[in-house]
C-alpha cells in the first residue's frame, strides 16, 4: 500500500494521499479500536479517581459546556468517528448534532450505533471531507474537532472550512494533536518519534502547538483560550 511506502518519505507526498491513507487507516483500526477503547476514539485528561470512561465521558461534556451547547444549538462534528462524542454531547445537551466523516465504514457504524444505543436521536451523519464540507455559509450555532484535524493535509484549509460554515459570534472548539514547546526537529529522536506517530496513526504531519494556534488566525478565527491539557493531567 501506499500508505506504508509513504514512511520515511516527504510530509508533501502524504498530504497528497491524505484521504486514501486516512480511509484506509479506519477501515483497518475501527473495530479494535471500539474494543479497546469504546466508541469515543480520543484521549482524555484524567483524574486518578477516574476510570478512562468516565474520563471521556467528562472531557466531552468539559467541551460541551465550554461551547455553551444547549437544546436549541445546531452542531457539526467534524471528524466524527463513529459518532461516540456526538450522541454523548447531544444527550448531555439536547443539541442537534450532525456527525461528518470521510469513511464509509464508520458512516455507516455511527448510524448503526445510534438505533442500536437509542441514543443521537437528533443526530445525524454525513459522509463527506473536511476539507470541503458541503453546508453553506454560517450553517451551524459552533463546531467542534476532536483529535481529527491532525489528519488535513493543510491545516490552515481545514479551519478556513470551519470558520465558514459557523455563524458569526458562534464556537469552533478543537482537541488538537501537536507537537509541544519542547519539540526540536533537529533532534534525531524527537523526529523518529514524531515519524512513527504519524505513520501509525495515518497522519499527514503534525504541528507544533504555536503553529496550529497560528493556523487557526490565519484562518479568521480570534483564539479565546488555549492550554496543553496532558500538562494538568494527574495521570
Amino acid at each position: 500500500e501506499k500508505y506504508h511506502s509513504t514512511f520515511g518519505g516527504s510530509v508533501e507526498e502524504r498530504r497528497k494521499m491524505y484521504a486514501d491513507m486516512v480511509n484506509k487507516y479506519y477501515d483497518l483500526a475501527t473495530s479494535f479500536y471500539e474494543y479497546g477503547w469504546g466508541y469515543s476514539f480520543h484521549f482524555a485528561h484524567r483524574h486518578k479517581s477516574e476510570t478512562l470512561r468516565e474520563a471521556i465521558k467528562r472531557h466531552e461534556h468539559y467541551l460541551a459546556l465550554k461551547m455553551g451547547l444547549n437544546s436549541n444549538s445546531k452542531v457539526l462534528d467534524i471528524g466524527c468517528g463513529v459518532g461516540g462524542p456526538l450522541r454523548e454531547i447531544a444527550e448531555f445537551t439536547g443539541a442537534t448534532i450532525t456527525g461528518l466523516n470521510n469513511n464509509e465504514f464508520q458512516v455507516k457504524r455511527g448510524r448503526d450505533l445510534c438505533k442500536e444505543t437509542s441514543m443521537g436521536t437528533n443526530c445525524s451523519f454525513i459522509k463527506a471531507d473536511f476539507m470541503n464540507i458541503p453546508a453553506g455559509s454560517n450553517e451551524y450555532d459552533g463546531v467542534y474537532a476532536i483529535e481529527a484535524t491532525v489528519h488535513a493535509p493543510d491545516i490552515v484549509a481545514a479551519y478556513r472550512e470551519a470558520y465558514r460554515v459557523v455563524k458569526p459570534g458562534g464556537l469552533f472548539v478543537a482537541y488538537e494533536w501537536c507537537m509541544t514547546d519542547e519539540y526540536d526537529s533537529k533532534n534525531e529522536e524527537h523526529a523518529r518519534c514524531k515519524a512513527e506517530i504519524e505513520l501509525g496513526n495515518g497522519l499527514p504531519h503534525m504541528y507544533t502547538c504555536k503553529q496550529a494556534l497560528g493556523a487557526l488566525k490565519t484562518a479568521g478565527f480570534e483564539v479565546l483560550e488555549s492550554e496543553d491539557r496532558a500538562l494538568t493531567s494527574a495521570i
